[in-house]
């Protein structure tokens, strides 16, 4: 979500210069002036002006054929410096790569950042189908594995502080009551992993297990996830047969990462 360039403060030029920058990264390749200034909320002239200040820091760049503007690689560097020295990212990077290598499945890392997930990285192994999922790419909390791992660590009250209700449904198996949300998150914290089925897309699927830091809070997630038909035909009690091994991989790579940030 676009935020939007406010009237006060001292700091309104860099505040207006975010809210171009995260305009540019809202979903679209490529703007023109005027969608940028729909975007932030900014008039023509300014939302102009402020491209072609950042155009000149090389923070943007314009087509030379269409003159519509997009991200320029000049922000990159800040970027990569960003996800490269977070402690989650550097604790997870090279776990994730075997497992991901081990399993076949894709694997990746995120942490919450307000009401919505974050990833920090991603692997595909290869039985995952092809993701566009990549560091900074966000998504639901109540519709991943990942991001409910990430809301097991709230209280009830503050699960619903962060996310009005009804939950936004995704797809027909979305989870969409907080109650039936506080059910789901209760199995997660007796069995150590969550389990998403086709909640976000049909026919993809994901185990995640929560990543703690040293003080025993939730700090992140790691996740497994790939086809529905990964998880192959039920045992005896019903559980999908590759789910149980699958849950003990996604878990001991969490707890993995967990031990390299000081828990216990």
């Amino acid at each position: 979500m676009v935020t939007r360039a406010t009237d006060a403060g001292t700091n309104q030029s860099v505040e207006r210069a975010v809210s171009v920058l995260r305009a540019l990264d809202s979903g679209r390749a490529e703007l023109r002036v005027s969608d940028v200034a729909e975007l932030t909320g900014l008039g023509s002239s300014t939302a102009s002006r402020l491209l072609s200040t950042l155009e000149r820091l090389d923070m943007v760049e314009r087509d030379p054929v269409s003159s519509l503007y997009r991200l320029s690689l000049g922000t990159l560097p800040l970027a990569a410096t960003a996800v490269n020295r977070h402690p989650v990212h550097r604790a997870a990077r090279m776990v994730l790569q075997e497992l991901a290598a081990r399993t076949g499945l894709g694997a990746n890392v995120a942490v919450r950042r307000g009401d919505v997930l974050m990833f920090l990285c991603n692997f595909e192994g290869a039985r995952a189908p092809k993701s566009y999922t990549q560091a900074g790419h966000t998504a639901p909390l109540h519709a991943t594995g990942i991001g409910k791992c990430l809301l097991s660590g709230l209280s009830p009250k503050e699960r619903r502080e962060l996310l009005a209700e009804p939950l936004e449904a995704h797809t027909e198996f979305t989870t969409v009551s907080h109650d039936l949300l506080d059910e789901e998150l209760a199995a997660v914290r007796r069995s150590g992993y969550a389990v998403e089925a086709e909640e976000r897309a049909l026919g993809r699927a994901s185990l995640a297990a929560p990543v703690r830091d040293a003080s025993g809070e939730v700090v992140a997630a790691v996740s497994l996830w790939g086809p529905t038909s990964v998880l192959g035909g039920q045992d005896a009690q019903g559980v999908p047969e590759a789910r149980t091994a699958l849950a003990r991989e996604v878990i001991e790579a969490a707890d993995a990462v967990s031990q390299a940030l000081g828990a216990v």
